[in-house]
């Protein structure tokens, strides 16, 4: 990379990624057809940051480049990049090119590619690799798509639990052992291949090689299934601290690894989906298509237009209500609204906290108790503070009281909603993320109106 493209990408002060001034200078080298600036300008750029960048700039953009810079697209750019874009960034490459591609990537980065091919680029980027590799990657897609077996580097280093740290050196630098590009751990097997323990290669080069392995392995060591679910054995990994996690089959035998940077790729990916779920957006990105946009948000938002009208079932209840006091019209938003706001804050907390695992059948009750006496006391002080402005607002003291009793009422329900609701679902088996927020904001609704106008009605006619 050039001198003056350094700068341009080290010119605002940030932690990472690529900035503004550099995506528009590869914009204008995509403009004027350059392709040997665009080529130099990415010879020094992380294929994260590549990745990043196909994903910001538009569609026209994005081909055009792609059809200057060929043949500099590699694997690692492919596998770093959103899922949503990957199929039309792959699809734009030539057999040839997808195979160079993907190559030298480890197993795992091949599968997560090559599951989301047609059959036609499937059996190119499969005929392309190494016999043993294709083995491995074929394997690999057998499991299910959100096991540990799919998603496990089949890439690793194994030694019999007898050796010392002088022979695992020996056997590391030995001319005929092939190595994976980045391992952290040397994995013991019994002579059934049997994955009985790890070692850090930290303490491999710190120790005398008279010391045996079995010494100096790790108390963390534990083994995973390949049928285990990839995110149980993500936040395991975070839980314990790991950084290998072993993959066995039924009979133990080591078969794969899970490596923290991919168990972190998982956790985050998890989050994301959590968020947009609770948001009704589905698994969207901005490089979406304005129809699959369109078609992700449409349930969503037919599933809520439904609540609406249950809240709206209420409120004409109490149609003869409003009519006498139409006062009731102007608070009736702040008492759903408040209710809406603190069953969102308490699903949110409840739906992450199932999803970590923080949240079980054994604290379940405390926290549930927890969120009601949360929303009794705030309940409690928003009631006095919306009293006092109703009572003053409109000269009725007795209106301010039944604002105030009502914003209890219903910010204790919000609480007990926004945590049983997502427990219930996840007991029945439906995601909680998924489904959660429209029965919270149905029931916040729903109480809120009830208890505002029905007091009004008693209390005020």
């Amino acid at each position: 990379m050039t001198d003056s493209n350094q700068i341009s990408l080290d010119a605002e002060d940030e932690a990472f990624g690529i900035n503004d001034r550099f995506v528009d200078e590869v914009l204008e080298a995509v403009e004027n057809g350059d392709s040997v600036a665009l080529s130099t300008m990415f010879d020094a750029v992380h294929p994260a940051d590549i990745a990043h960048l196909l994903e910001v700039i538009d569609g026209r953009s994005r081909k055009e480049l792609l059809s200057l810079w060929k043949g500099g697209l590699d694997g690692e750019v492919l596998s770093e990049l959103d899922e949503n874009l990957r199929e039309e960034v792959i699809n734009s490459l030539a057999p040839s090119e997808l195979v160079d591609a993907v190559r030298e990537l480890d197993s795992d980065d091949v599968v997560n590619l090559v599951e989301d091919l047609g059959s036609e680029q499937q059996e190119a980027v499969l005929d392309a690799l190494d016999a043993s590799d294709r083995v491995a990657v074929e394997k690999a897609l057998a499991y299910p798509e959100e096991s540990a077996g799919r998603h496990m580097q089949v890439e690793l280093v194994r030694a019999p639990q007898h050796w010392t740290v002088g022979e695992a050196i020996d056997f590391l630098r030995s001319d005929d052992n092939t190595l994976p590009d980045q391992f952290y751990h040397l994995i013991l097997v019994d002579p059934r291949m049997k994955a009985v323990g790890y070692v850090t290669l930290g303490r491999i080069l710190s120790t005398r090689r008279d010391v045996p392995l079995n010494d100096i392995s790790e108390d963390s060591f534990r083994t995973f299934n390949v049928n285990q679910d990839v995110e149980e054995v993500a936040n395991a990994i975070n839980h314990y601290h790991m950084i290998t996690a072993p993959v066995v089959d039924d009979d133990d035998r080591i078969v794969g690894v899970i490596t923290i940077d991919d168990a972190m790729a998982f956790i985050e990916e998890e989050a994301e989906e959590d968020l947009m779920r609770l948001a009704g957006v589905g698994e969207g990105s901005l490089s979406d298509k304005v129809v699959d946009t369109t078609r992700q948000r449409f349930p969503w938002l037919a599933v809520n237009l439904v609540t609406a009208i249950c809240a709206s079932l209420v409120i004409s209840m109490f149609e003869s209500t409003i009519t006498e006091l139409v006062a009731l019209a102007v608070l009736m938003p702040i008492v759903a609204s408040m209710g809406g706001n603190a069953g969102t804050q308490s699903l949110t907390v409840a739906v992450r906290a199932l999803a970590t695992r923080d949240l079980t059948s054994s604290n379940v009750w405390r926290v549930i108790r927890r969120e009601a006496l949360v929303g009794l006391i705030n309940g409690a002080i928003f009631a006095v503070v919306m009293g006092l402005i109703g009572a003053v607002w409109f000269g009725q003291p007795m209106l301010g009281v039944v604002i105030a009793v009502a914003m209890v009422i219903n910010l204790v329900v919000a609480g007990l909603a926004g945590t049983m609701v997502p427990v219930v679902l996840e007991k029945i088996g439906v995601d909680p993320a998924l489904a959660s927020g429209a029965f919270v904001t149905t029931v916040t609704d729903v109480v809120g109106f009830f208890a505002f106008l029905g007091l009004a009605a008693a209390w005020l006619l």
